[in-house]
């Protein structure tokens, strides 16, 4: 391998999360030695059939784990945090994080049977050591318990590596953000603020959790029939907030899905969400009257296999929606999935169910844990860094984090690809090299490349159909028995199916009688020629070119 880092400088290096949403996965390198920032998950659109879940490639740093010298983890959410169970034994690193955190994903360790790993708890504020960087964790507000930004000090200056954060007034868990310790890192000197940039074309502030609890009580007054609320599992500070909403509209408060039952499990073992009535179960659902239930639901990004859309399609095991109930949808869009979400709406309107969202209703009942743009401005002049290194989010979204710092006089800017090698010191801050990056797919019990060919031959099959013949031959070509022969998707009718069928089997038989008795032909051989020749008629008869598979057995007889 190529040497990428130079021993006497500081670099920067986002492995995943820059110009997407999630997979979040950050690399830092001194002094040969690498320092990793979250390990997070991404959702899957529909350019990956069959696959919900997608994880950073640490192919990278992997080749070069015996430099690593620990993942810190800035917060609990998924798109943080949601990789390290399935990624941890290629990484085999030391894991730093707050108490939270590490309940979270000790939980997440001991579900996917991964064992024996170092997780430590770090204390905010409390300088700690890995190599030859100096790390300090900073609180910081956001929808899940003590999420931190970092300052990671190494002999050539800082850097604040923001997380996800907000300026939020009046947080439901937890305190604000620390102004007064970011204004004291700013009079230190900053070489670079490498921060969130998933609001920064928004104006304004993102507003406070206190304001949604409000919002949700007057969703919960208008509605008298059933109540569902679908969020992130890992917003604690909204489960928060329903909760309060519910208590004081009378309605009982009932969790559905795992993942909420782990993350409400860890917020209580650290002495989160005391001051709230206990959850009830799912299975409880049916001794409530439906005008005194709340149900707290998975399921916001319209994953297929989440409670909600389970109970839109009418299959889960507890729980049904009827007419005059309501779903609130207390959560960002993710862009990407627009057409799942819209699926799971679609199910519940034709069950006459009600469908609230930020964009329908004048209650607050979503406010986002990123910051907007006047926020971000507050952060540049606490800090009054020497650059912006802009990450987390869509292209579109790290440019405008661009544009925003030169409005607030901020010397220089990087928009980094995901691969980007930044030079932080010394010199001018600049991308000075790439690495390769990429893509997993969590696909059921195994783990594969996003390009593998099971992803590539399913996304070919929704659109292309298939045909499959399977023949036993003696060695003179004659058909021993029938051509085995199926077809699916190609056609729109059951008669013209029938009339495709007898052709094909026909094509068969005209392929195997243009082969000279001369040539001597193996299994493979013979199959492939049939196989070529099938596709072909398939394509200029219906004008689709199908996957086609052919298994030729010849026999002596």
């Amino acid at each position: 391998m190529r040497d990428i880092f130079k021993k006497d400088e500081f670099y920067f290096v986002p492995l995943g999360g820059s110009e997407e949403f999630g997979v979040n996965f950050n690399l830092y390198v001194n002094n040969d030695e690498y320092l990793l920032i979250d390990c997070g998950i991404g959702f899957a659109d529909e350019r990956y059939p069959g696959i919900d879940l997608l994880l950073p490639d640490p192919k990278f740093v992997e080749e070069n784990k015996d430099k690593i010298k620990g993942l810190v983890i800035t917060h609990a959410h998924e798109d943080h945090i949601g990789a390290v169970a399935y990624l941890w034994e290629r990484l085999e690193c030391p894991i730093y994080t707050s108490k939270f955190t590490a309940a979270v994903l000790r939980r997440k360790l001991d579900q996917e049977g991964v064992d024996d790993v170092p997780v430590h708890v770090i204390e905010t504020g409390k300088p700690f050591k890995l190599g030859s960087f100096d790390i300090e964790s900073i609180h910081v507000a956001h929808s899940v318990p003590e999420a931190l930004s970092l300052k990671v000090t190494t002999s050539h200056g800082s850097v604040i590596h923001s997380g996800d954060w907000n300026l939020d007034p009046n947080p439901v868990i937890g305190g604000k953000s620390d102004e007064k310790r970011f204004r004291e890192i700013g009079k230190e000197g900053v070489l670079a603020y490498v921060g969130d940039s998933t609001n920064a074309n928004v104006a304004g502030f993102s507003g406070s959790e206190s304001d949604v609890a409000k919002g949700l009580a007057e969703e919960f007054r208008t509605h008298k029939g059933r109540i569902a609320v679908t969020i992130f599992s890992s917003n604690i500070g909204r489960i928060h907030s329903i909760a309060k909403a519910a208590q004081e509209t009378g309605r009982s408060v009932i969790l559905f899905g795992r993942s909420l039952h782990r993350m409400v499990g860890a917020a209580r073992e650290c002495g989160y969400l005391n001051d709230i009535p206990d959850f009830l179960e799912e299975d409880d659902l049916t001794e409530l009257a439906p005008e005194n239930t709340v149900m707290i639901l998975t399921g916001s990004q319209g994953e297929h296999r989440a409670a909600l859309a389970k109970i839109a399609r009418g299959e889960h095991r507890y729980a049904e929606l009827k007419a005059g109930d309501t779903v609130i949808f207390s959560a960002r869009t993710i862009p990407g999935n627009e057409r799942r979400i819209n699926t799971v709406k679609n199910n519940l309107s034709a069950a006459k169910v009600n469908v609230v969202d930020p964009k329908t209703t004048t209650n607050k009942i979503h406010v986002s844990g990123h910051p907007c743009q006047d926020e971000i401005q507050a952060m540049l002049q606490w800090l009054r860094p020497d650059c912006v290194v802009a990450v987390h989010g869509e292209r579109y979204m790290l440019d405008a984090h661009a544009a925003l710092a030169k409005e607030c006089q901020v010397n220089h800017s990087v928009v980094p690809n995901n691969g980007s090698v930044i030079r932080l010191a010394p010199g001018q801050i600049k991308i000075v090299d790439h690495v390769e990056t990429g893509l997993l797919a969590v696909d059921q019990k195994r783990i594969i490349p996003s390009d593998h060919q099971t992803i590539t031959a399913r996304r070919k099959l929704q659109y292309s159909g298939t045909v499959h013949a399977s023949l036993v031959l003696d060695h003179d070509l004659n058909i021993l028995g029938k051509i085995k022969l199926d077809n699916v998707g190609l056609t729109t009718q059951d008669d013209a199916d029938e009339v495709l069928h007898d052709d094909l089997i026909k094509k068969v038989n005209e392929i195997l009688d243009d082969i000279p008795h001369d040539v001597v032909l193996n299994e493979d051989e013979i199959a492939e020629t049939i196989r070529i020749a099938l596709r072909r008629y398939v394509t200029d008869i219906i004008g689709i070119r199908p996957k086609v598979s052919v298994h030729v057995t010849l026999l002596d007889v």
